[in-house]
């Protein structure tokens, strides 16, 4: 065991992207107050863990509580001096928490970043609001435009951990954008858990419009991607600005989580089969080349043979270029919880969510043979091995395809490289630099 390192901070984030910008924001903070941070760090030479819960699905609770319960033995066995945990699991479960786990000094929820510093006798600067410490590589971020949610989906334990929706200001976004392009991203992922609801409550409309133009504007930023866009009233005036402007990547992820009016109803998704059918159809007709990701569940409460089979003639047919499928699990004090037994088997919801992905292993690789001989705009991640590891505008990153590239010339992790495609995988693609 290496030495302690006195006012030494590892920051370990579970969960989504979300998370990890929290993580950044509280990085910055300690940083600006003379401690040493680290991220994901093995080194075990910290005084000081924090931990990032997730609570949003029975897997990633339990691998927050198996990471605080592994940092709790080395507090035990006084291998760290302070332990505190926030994030979304402790904003669900503190009390819980607090009695199975009293190691953990502290522990905190989601909007309790000032609490935290202060906590380490520290103190909140208001002026880096906006500003972090990047985990990811340079060149691409992360950016939050909003908190919370205003949806009632029957399955989702969201605005239970969050709230309601609460929009950023499109003036402290677009700061924050400068921000992340003067520190070397070039490519900006716009994330919320809903962006097709940004603006409605500061503004009174939806502005998400408005905000993805202004940010297009902002020099520097040569990618811009929207992550979680809602299929229920999307925004229409977005449709004509993603098309319209070159540096937004014709890509949308739009969670769509079933297709049968039946499962529809039971989910509360706020909008029937016929919609998104023609929701899809428009997005694909006036954005030429788009990229549709989706997410869907599978073994809901309610869900019959037809329910399914439905969904699975569905992915037949719109053949979405990325997919990504879950099985239901019970969430406590969502509507599905409370309103509705879990009644299908777990065998069956993997059988379903494998058949699902199967169809779509075949679709993928469809999509990607007819890259074969085609070139494409990448930017590269990094590099493995004897491969660079590059995307097109079309892949996000850590949940979509690659393009693998061999290449006799040095490549520029986090430049932009024109390749020609000259191989496919199911879920990957291998290119040459055009040179």
């Amino acid at each position: 065991m290496k030495t302690k390192i006195h006012n030494k901070v590892n920051i370990i984030t579970l969960g989504c992207s979300k998370n990890l910008v929290d993580s950044e924001y509280l990085m910055k903070q300690l940083a600006e107050n003379g401690y040493h941070v680290t991220h994901d760090s093995n080194a075990l030479d910290a005084n000081i863990v924090i931990i990032n819960t997730c609570g949003f699905v029975n897997d990633a609770k339990q691998e927050s509580i198996d990471t605080i319960l592994q940092f709790e033995e080395l507090k035990k066995n006084k291998k760290i001096d302070k332990l505190f945990v926030f994030g979304c699991l402790s904003e669900r479960y503190k009390e819980e928490l607090i009695k199975e786990i009293p190691q953990v000094d502290k522990f905190f929820g989601v909007y309790n970043l000032k609490e935290i510093i202060e906590n380490l006798g520290a103190h909140y600067k208001s002026e880096l609001v906006g500003e972090r410490v990047v985990t990811t590589p340079k060149h691409y971020a992360y950016l939050k435009i909003s908190e919370g949610c205003d949806r009632t989906c029957s399955f989702c334990a969201i605005p239970l951990i969050k709230g309601n929706h609460k929009s950023r200001t499109i003036e402290e976004i677009i700061l924050e954008a400068e921000f992340l392009v003067k520190n070397g991203a070039k490519e900006i992922i716009l994330i919320a858990q809903d962006l097709s609801y940004y603006g409605i409550d500061i503004y009174k409309k939806i502005k998400l419009d408005e905000l993805v133009t202004k940010l297009s504007e902002v020099k520097g930023i040569e990618w811009l991607r929207l992550h979680y866009t809602y299929p229920s009233k999307f925004p229409q005036d977005v449709i004509s600005v993603i098309k319209s402007k070159s540096n937004i990547c014709k890509y949308i992820d739009i969670p769509v989580q079933h297709i049968s009016d039946n499962m529809l109803k039971l989910m509360r998704r706020g909008i029937n089969k016929q919609q998104t059918y023609d929701l899809i159809a428009k997005l694909r007709e006036e954005i030429p080349g788009l990229a549709l990701r989706t997410t869907l569940l599978v073994g809901h409460p309610g869900e019959t043979e037809e329910d399914f089979n439905e969904l699975v003639e569905f992915v037949k047919y719109v053949k979405f270029d990325r997919l990504g499928v879950f099985t239901y699990s019970d969430e406590e004090n969502t509507y599905s919880a409370i309103h509705y037994k879990d009644n299908i088997p777990a065998e069956i919801k993997q059988s379903r969510m494998d058949e699902i992905m199967n169809i779509q292993q075949g679709i993928s690789n469809k999509i990607n043979q007819r890259k074969i001989g085609k070139s494409f705009k990448i930017i590269i991640d990094r590099k493995e091995g004897e491969f660079y590891i590059g995307r097109t505008e079309h892949d996000s990153p850590d949940v979509d395809n690659e393009v693998l590239i061999q290449s006799d010339i040095k490549l520029k992790i986090g430049n932009f490289y024109t390749a020609k495609i000259t191989k496919s995988e199911e879920f990957d693609l291998y290119g040459e630099i055009v040179k």
